[in-house]
């Protein structure tokens, strides 16, 4: 049976921006940014302009992607979300008159504006394509992205996670958000015994994606209490499947209920908030205070018509300051320079057409 650390004092319950639950934001608009005609072109002329041009979009950059009045609203947003709410829903860039490679520049240049890229695979790939390629959670070297089951709620590992639609699907595929940080809260309040055993290290499954000398799977507490900051990192699955491992003890009855409590609250309509992502919306997220979901879905039988997503993960330069342990998943624990998938001899690279 699994040893764990008793925590004699439990952070306190936190009452910021970040503790919100879904039914009130859904009476409410202010995380949602419409885009003005003047910024749309802003992003549409540097995209256009970047597309025709044989610039290496690898080494892009914020100085090569010009948004003279977006940048700055960009930059409050990007408060908004490493340091509030944790999120933002903007509204709608003109995905369907932009060829798909334009789609992704314009994608590509806004990023550049929120954080450093990071690489989402062992493939070094920048820009990450969310659809269905016919792969299953059951295949050990999957990701879920790649399929159309449920996800489950979950963080990226990355600090901001941002998602442009391109395509929606024929039936579901909804986005779901709950605070991790009110997951934390109503633990603390109903059953602080098991938020303690959230509090100790459990290893979760690399899938496959393993650095250099590093173990296949990492070992990071769910909840992180550090410098007067709460931050989150939780995939459920990939904690059972790292379980295949010789090395990794299996789950204790207390972990399950623990896990399975923390489950049941993100699945509760009255903690989190359902949204649907139409084409051209971009949902920018805070993975330390904000776990994503997407419903499984049913797609069109047309490849051009099938749901399809462009992601990024990206590092802002003043993101909050995490625990030494986050170094053995995101690489290092520096702002604007950790996160994302970096292997030996991993290279960064952009495919337009994933």
């Amino acid at each position: 049976m699994a040893v764990h650390e008793v925590h004699t004092i439990l952070p306190p319950e936190i009452g910021d921006a970040s503790a919100w639950y879904g039914p009130d934001l859904k009476e409410r608009s202010d995380w949602i940014e419409h885009l003005s005609e003047t910024e749309t072109a802003e992003v549409e002329n540097a995209a256009q302009s970047l597309a025709k041009s044989s610039f290496d979009l690898t080494s892009i950059g914020s100085d090569d992607f010009p948004l003279p009045k977006l940048a700055t609203r960009l930059r409050r947003l990007l408060e908004e979300v490493l340091g509030g709410r944790g999120f933002v829903l903007i509204k709608a860039l003109p995905v369907q008159r932009w060829t798909s490679r334009e789609a992704a520049i314009a994608f590509l240049g806004i990023g550049t504006h929120l954080g450093n890229l990071r690489m989402q695979n062992a493939e070094g790939h920048l820009l990450g394509h969310v659809k269905d390629l016919g792969r299953s959670s059951l295949d050990p070297n999957a990701r879920i992205y790649q399929t159309r089951e449920r996800q489950t709620h979950h963080t990226d590992s990355c600090d901001v996670v941002g998602l442009l639609c391109l395509r929606t699907a024929r039936q579901g595929g909804l986005s779901s958000l709950v605070s991790s940080t009110t997951i934390f809260n109503e633990m603390r309040r109903r059953r602080p015994d098991l938020l303690r055993i959230l509090l100790d290290p459990i290893e979760t499954d690399r899938r496959g994606e393993v650095p250099e000398g590093g173990n296949p799977y990492f070992s990071i507490p769910v909840f992180n209490w550090h410098e007067g900051l709460l931050s989150a990192i939780y995939q459920r699955q990939y904690i059972e499947s790292a379980r295949r491992f010789p090395a990794v003890a299996p789950l204790s009855p207390v972990q399950i209920e623990a896990l399975d409590l923390f489950d049941e609250l993100a699945n509760d309509p009255k903690l989190n908030l359902t949204m649907e992502l139409q084409p051209g919306d971009i949902q920018l997220v805070h993975n330390h205070t904000i776990l994503h979901d997407r419903t499984a879905f049913e797609d069109f039988v047309e490849p051009e018509r099938k749901r399809h997503l462009l992601r990024l993960w990206m590092a802002p330069p003043n993101a909050r300051p995490l625990p030494e342990v986050f170094a053995e998943r995101f690489g290092s624990v520096i702002p604007g320079d950790r996160g994302g998938i970096a292997l030996e001899g991993s290279r960064a690279t952009i495919l337009f057409d994933g």
